[in-house]
């Protein structure tokens, strides 16, 4: 029996926007549809309205050629007056259902009958030839007047109410096009705050995320939509920030790697001292084994000792620096942390150029031995390269202590001072250097809690000013004294 696996259902972007676009879509139709109705509604209100407007200029018409013949006994009025009479009853049989529909079918039957009457009161009228004196004639023209009025009055209220009705129609296609135009606004409203929600809030993190990595901080951004591509296009800046996080740490690596071999050169120096003083006391103590002078050998077995815990030292600070150690924050003499750091720097420093350490002995810090050393490094590294002497001093600040490397070199143009701790940056050749020493040493300072900033001048060198947190015993104890 095959077993059919059903692939979870994945939201799509593209499917939700191309939805949204239908259904805006549909709703536009469906409403032009509506007003395309309303409108040919109208028109036909208008043709009926035209009809009812020519009815009732064909009534006053009526009564005008009615006036004159009363007047003048003019054969061309009483022809007029019966043509209108007939346009009148053809209009009204042409537009019956319409006309009953606005005044009512009574009322259109009433005028019809008038109509009719009217016509055959005014051809009785002028058949009988009656007499100017006559009251007959009278009675008859009487007659004939308030019929006469009485069917351009009819006309006129059916013109009254098809003006209203037609007034109440347009009023009802305005709010049908008002109501379609709000319902487009809402809809296309709607669809664009669902757009930004499921677009460009997303698309902005990405945009903030992609601006951390750029300064280093490789922070994983957090799948907020569920929308397959959005999804997609989230994981993949993850992964990349991911594999740039593993670079850097290679490349970290790789500097701190670099900064081991120069000094090993520096090491082979300070070994080279102990272990030839080492060599030339054995010797001469071989040389003179048989001597009495016992003092004198006491002399040279202890200058074996002090060199050889002298070399020990040496090997240590290597050691020390070159193993990857977790964090550990301690107590630190920073002029200790300098003087070893400057052993280690010593092959690095030109021969023409000078260091000179102030660093009081009563200054404690709380760091990271090997991280710190590390910072220092890179620093005094990057004063060597810079040209000039090398004065590093550090004072206290209270609670905190503050320490700078100041060199008399070619300084940085102001124009670039502000990218110099960034990841990568770098003036040196290709080649020549990484760009990541002075954004190791932000790093480490910023790990420890302190802040580093840069002040330069063209021509007249560079001073990077620390600040760190003293060790509160040591500071606690200088407050009370």
């Amino acid at each position: 029996m095959v077993k059919l696996i059903m692939k979870p259902y994945e939201p799509s972007l593209r499917k939700k926007i191309f939805s949204g676009y239908y259904l805006i879509l549909g709703i536009v139709i469906l409403l032009g549809f509506v007003t395309l109705a309303e409108l040919r509604h109208l028109e036909k209100k208008i043709h009926i309205s035209e009809a009812i407007t020519e009815l009732f200029d064909t009534a006053l018409e009526i009564r005008r050629y009615e006036k004159n013949w009363f007047l003048y006994h003019q054969q061309n009025d009483l022809d007029e007056n019966t043509a209108n009479t007939e346009k009148a009853l053809t209009l009204l049989d042409s537009n019956i259902k319409s006309f009953n529909a606005i005044a009512g079918s009574n009322r259109m039957s009433a005028l019809a009958d008038d109509l009719k009457k009217y016509s055959s009161l005014m051809r009785d009228y002028s058949e009988k030839r009656l007499s100017p004196e006559s009251r007959i004639k009278h009675d008859q023209e009487n007659r004939i007047r308030t019929l006469g009025k009485k069917i351009v009055d009819t006309a006129q209220e059916l013109s009254k109410s098809d003006r209203q009705k037609l007034e109440e129609f347009l009023n009802s296609v305005r709010t049908v096009l008002f109501v379609s135009v709000f319902i487009i606004i809402i809809a296309g409203l709607i669809f664009g705050q669902a757009i930004s929600t499921r677009v460009v809030k997303p698309l902005s993190d990405i945009e903030l995320s992609l601006n951390r990595i750029a300064e280093g901080e490789f922070k994983r951004l957090a799948s907020a939509s569920k929308d397959r591509e959005m999804v997609s296009l989230i994981n993949a800046v993850n992964k990349m920030a991911s594999e740039l996080e593993l670079r850097q740490k290679h490349l970290v690596r790789s500097e701190k790697l670099a900064a081991l071999g120069t000094m090993l050169s520096g090491v082979a120096h300070e070994l080279n001292n102990p272990l030839s003083n080492i060599s030339t006391s054995c010797q001469i103590l071989q040389e003179e084994i048989s001597d009495t002078d016992i003092k004198y050998k006491k002399e040279l077995l202890e200058q074996i000792e002090e060199q050889t815990e002298r070399a020990k030292k040496t090997v240590r600070m290597l050691l020390d620096f070159s193993r990857d150690k977790p964090f550990v924050m301690q107590k630190l003499q920073l002029s200790k942390v300098i003087n070893e750091t400057l052993q280690l720097a010593k092959t690095e420093m030109p021969a023409e150029r000078s260091v000179k350490s102030d660093i009081p002995d009563n200054l404690y810090i709380d760091a990271d031995r090997q991280r710190m050393q590390q910072a220092f490094l890179n620093l005094l590294k990057n004063a060597f390269d810079a040209g000039g002497d090398v004065h590093i001093k550090a004072w206290d600040e209270g609670q905190h202590v503050q320490l700078s490397f100041s060199d008399s070199g070619h300084g940085i143009p102001q124009e670039i001072i502000k990218k110099i701790f960034d990841p990568f940056f770098t003036t040196k050749d290709v080649g020549k250097g990484s760009g990541l020493g002075l954004f190791i040493v932000y790093e480490i300072i910023e790990e420890h809690g302190g802040t580093i900033n840069a002040e330069s001048q063209p021509g007249k060198g560079t001073t990077f000013t620390i600040l760190l947190n003293r060790h509160q015993d040591e500071y606690q104890e200088n407050k009370h004294e």
